[in-house]
């Protein structure tokens, strides 16, 4: 098997992005919605998951001052199995915990187990339901949440990142 990297998505990224979407989800969003994403929510966080310069997964989070709340996940039907959901999940919590994030939140389909439990090794832990919140067919979510983020890396920086620069007096 080669190598699997996880990196921040970019905008020729919505492409591959929306298919594995489409594929996924009874309800997916619009190519559209990924490209206001990435070029109009400052909260938007995504990242990729890339095997052999193709894009077989992707995971992302809006960010607000202290929470992170996952917006989507998922992985190419054909490369499931494989740990990769779990590799962008943790790749997203630790993107999160790096930009000061100290819980993050998601909801999953009561239905969704192999999701429950992926969630739930990440030391999320379930807090509630909302009811019939599922569209398609009604389907209860379940609300989970981890207030046990990682350590923030010490070098993180992302492109955005604004530093003032020292005034000489």
């Amino acid at each position: 098997m080669s190598e699997i990297i996880i990196r921040r998505m970019i905008l020729s990224d919505v492409d591959a992005v929306h298919a594995i979407e489409a594929a996924t989800f009874p309800k997916p969003w619009s190519r559209d919605a990924f490209v206001q994403e990435m070029t109009k929510n400052a909260c938007a966080r995504y990242l990729v998951a890339e095997e052999e310069g193709k894009v077989i997964g992707f995971a992302g989070a809006w960010v607000v001052l202290d929470e992170a709340h996952v917006t989507n996940i998922a992985v190419l039907e054909s490369c499931r199995g494989r740990g990769i959901g779990k590799m962008l999940t943790s790749g997203l919590m630790q993107y999160a915990a790096n930009l000061g994030v100290v819980y993050m939140t998601l909801e999953v389909r009561r239905s969704n187990l192999v999701a429950q439990s992926l969630y739930k090794s990440l030391n999320f832990e379930y807090v509630g339901v909302r009811k019939r919140y599922y569209e398609d067919n009604g389907e209860d979510a379940f609300l989970f949440c981890c207030q046990h983020m990682p350590e923030a890396e010490p070098d993180f920086e992302e492109i955005e990142t604004v530093h003032e620069e020292e005034t000489e007096k």
